[in-house]
């Protein structure tokens, strides 16, 4: 009857099992309706792929900036780290999983007494040693009455989920991050040419100018300002050389290793080809596409899910522990017939008193969701802002393009007419250098320009999730 009895509690306790104190998670509204629209922004076109199915290795058209990439893929120290919090996370997840399953082990125990009590009424008073041998299994497990393992499970679950998704979130940074230092060593570069050719042309004005200068036929200023334009191409050129040798510092840092010397030839950035027409989409499909979202989200699942583990904390927790197998007082009768014994130990525990700590731990978990909601909506925030700002810059930087690009070749015509002007003795040095440092600075600007176009894209590019595959879904 007893066993009846027992085994009707342990249904009872089954059935009940599962029951979940945890509120039903609900995505915070944080998406707008549209993208920003106006001047800036030019139509998107809907019929490419998605960037987040976009591949990199179809995005970027450089085969250099691809071999670049795969090598920080494979060496990138941070990218190291954000992979091994996902083994991490997925050790603690299967820690937590077994907290939910009996726990079953082997014990022996061996004990050995003697009783010398003076009370008259014990019956055992100075009787002799006595010895005590047993061996069996032993199992514990707690049943999860109100839900309390089953919402620690799923807040190791959900912060699995969350590094997994930190680690996507990685891989597109370092892949704008490559690509970016990348075009920038190339820009720095091409503006180097320019500081180069500047100090070359400087170099044999100034030699024209003293030698007038020499015989009469020119002025003093002029071989000054000659020798101040010479002076200044040079400074120029020494600090483009050292902006080219820390964006390869940057890179190599990114890359974990020493830019190779393999490499195949750099596109000049005019030739550059990257993937132009992405489209946007909808700002909803951002909390699906954005890993960065989805981490947040998922922490926010978390987060919920340990009010529920703190709820349950109020209610009883019911421990079965049961043992089997096999004692004796002498260790040779220990496994004979006869020496068999069990136990089985239920055990509630109803908290009654605990000076507020499980309050505190509910309010704490309830201020971590509203944490939680918080750093959510400024995801969605964020990644608003970066899309909007990406669509905004593709749709103005072709006509900035083409603006500085007539302006430069204006300049040269006009340093061609200063210069022819000087020669004949219409004007003097001064429009001449005027003309040579508005060349130079329309010059250096079309580079800059050109840059901030490809970087704009690789940001839109990152914005709308794309770069954690290498190549695009099938």
């Amino acid at each position: 009857m007893n066993r009846l009895k027992i085994t009707v509690a342990v249904a009872s306790a089954l059935l009940l099992a599962g029951c979940s104190l945890q509120e039903p998670h609900q995505r915070p509204e944080a998406a707008r309706d549209s993208y920003p629209s106006g001047a800036a922004y030019a139509p998107n076109d809907s019929s490419s792929a998605a960037a987040a199915d976009t591949g990199w290795a179809e995005f970027l058209g450089d085969p250099a900036l691809r071999q670049l990439v795969r090598i920080a893929l494979d060496n990138n120290r941070d990218l190291r780290v954000a992979m091994l919090r996902v083994e991490q996370a997925r050790a603690q997840l299967q820690l937590q999983r077994a907290a939910n399953l009996p726990q079953v082990g082997l014990a022996a125990n061996s004990s050995t007494a003697k009783n010398n009590s003076a009370s008259s009424s014990d019956a055992s008073r100075n009787h002799g040693v006595t010895h005590n041998q047993s061996v069996g299994l032993s199992s514990s497990w707690e049943l999860d009455l109100f839900g309390r393992l089953g919402s620690l499970n799923d807040v190791a679950r959900e912060q699995y989920l969350a590094t997994g998704y930190a680690r996507q979130a990685a891989q597109l940074a370092l892949v704008a991050q490559v690509s970016e230092q990348y075009l920038a060593m190339l820009a720095y570069g091409e503006q180097l040419a320019v500081s180069n050719e500047t100090a070359r042309a400087a170099q044999e004005s100034l030699r024209i100018v003293k030698l007038r200068f020499d015989t009469g036929t020119g002025s003093e200023l002029d071989a000054t300002l000659a020798q101040g334009t010479l002076q200044q191409a040079q400074a120029n050129q020494a600090a483009l050389t050292r902006q080219q040798a820390q964006a390869k510092n940057a890179l190599e840092l990114l890359l974990g290793q020493a830019v190779p010397a393999d490499l195949p030839a750099a596109t000049p950035l005019r030739q550059l080809a990257l993937l132009t027409d992405i489209p946007a989409g909808l700002p909803s499909e951002l909390l699906l596409r954005r890993p960065d979202v989805q981490q947040a989200e998922a922490q926010l699942r978390a987060e919920n899910a340990r009010i529920g583990a703190a709820r349950a904390a109020f209610f009883p927790r019911i421990s079965l522990t049961a043992t089997a197998g096999t004692a004796s007082s002498s260790l040779g009768n220990l496994f004979q017939a006869g020496s068999g014994s069990w136990s089985f130990a239920p055990q509630l525990l109803l908290p009654l008193f605990d000076g507020g700590a499980n309050q505190a731990n509910l309010d704490a978990a309830r201020i971590g969701k509203d944490i939680g909601v918080a750093q959510y909506q400024k995801s969605v925030q964020v990644a608003f802002r970066e899309v909007a700002d990406g669509l905004a810059a593709r749709g103005t930087y072709e006509s900035e393009l083409a603006a500085r690009q007539a302006y430069s070749e204006t300049q040269q015509r006009r340093l061609a007419l200063a210069e022819l002007r000087y020669d004949n003795g219409v004007d003097d040095y001064l429009s001449v250098l005027n003309a040579k440092t508005d060349l130079y600075n329309a010059q250096i600007a079309l580079v800059t320009a050109r840059l901030n176009r490809w970087n704009s894209l690789l940001e839109l590019y990152r914005a709308l999730g794309g770069g954690w595959r290498e190549h695009g879904a099938s």
